[in-house]
């Protein structure tokens, strides 16, 4: 069995989730304002993402603020801004938040991902996708990425002042990094825009610095992109958490 084989078996495991709601209910306690942050992340309808994931990408920033260790942060899928406003937020030391999304329609998936994201996407593509209770999928709005600066303002990071820039389109035609990278958040499902942000943010990401997989556990796409990214490669460490992490030595 590959290592990673084992840590798909172990996430279904109540001692690893026990171990993400204790670090996430620590991490609240030495900080009110992020709890105070994302509960009115969460209450706005601004992200997807469970408090514990949040605070998984919350301690990975504060952990590097702690470590001097410098870099941008980047986030590739970012639906209505939320994380990314939080990362925003949450930064210590003058770091670059770079936020890539198509903004409107998710691509569809490649044969390289299996029947479950192919599934998925049909029924988005369908129009029965349903979003934050209810609402509508972020993915049907016109004007997405306008609702996103608009959020990222509210929240006090306007784009045009706080070194956050929004960047629209397809992944492969706009991740074009020209500075070291200390987090990369990764939620874009499929196994073409995974392998794309991958292959591309690698050569920039610092040592210490560190990618986090959002969708490794849920989508057979990513985990295959995954899976091939870091096949032989000694210089990375795989982390087993609420989402998987992978640190670059």
């Amino acid at each position: 069995m590959s290592r990673l084989e084992s840590l798909r078996n172990e996430m279904h495991s109540p001692v690893g989730s026990l171990r993400d709601v204790l670090r996430a209910r620590k991490l609240a306690r030495a900080h009110p304002e992020i709890a105070t942050l994302i509960a009115s992340l969460r209450s706005d309808g601004l992200t997807y993402l469970h408090p514990v994931n949040l605070w998984g990408l919350a301690g990975c920033l504060l952990d590097l603020d702690a470590r001097s260790i410098d870099g941008a942060v980047v986030e590739m899928g970012t639906a209505l801004g939320g994380s990314a406003i939080m990362l925003a937020k949450v930064r210590r030391r003058a770091r670059s938040v770079l936020v890539y999304d198509a903004f409107g329609m998710i691509p569809p998936p490649s044969e390289r991902d299996g029947h479950d994201v192919h599934e998925r996407y049909e029924a988005i593509k369908a129009g029965e996708s349903r979003g934050i209770s209810g609402d509508t999928y972020y993915g049907y709005r016109d004007g997405l990425l306008g609702d996103v600066t608009r959020s990222f303002e509210r929240y006090g990071q306007d784009p045009r002042e706080a070194d956050v820039t929004l960047v629209p389109g397809f992944f492969e035609e706009t991740l074009r990094l020209e500075q070291p990278v200390a987090l990369a958040h990764i939620d874009c499902d499929w196994y073409d825009s995974v392998t794309v942000s991958l292959s591309r943010i690698d050569p920039w990401l610092v040592p210490g610095g560190r990618f986090v997989i959002d969708d490794y556990w849920r989508w057979s796409g990513c985990r295959y992109a995954v899976d091939d990214f870091v096949r032989g490669r000694e210089d990375l460490v795989v982390e087993r958490r609420a989402r998987l992490h992978i640190v670059k030595r």
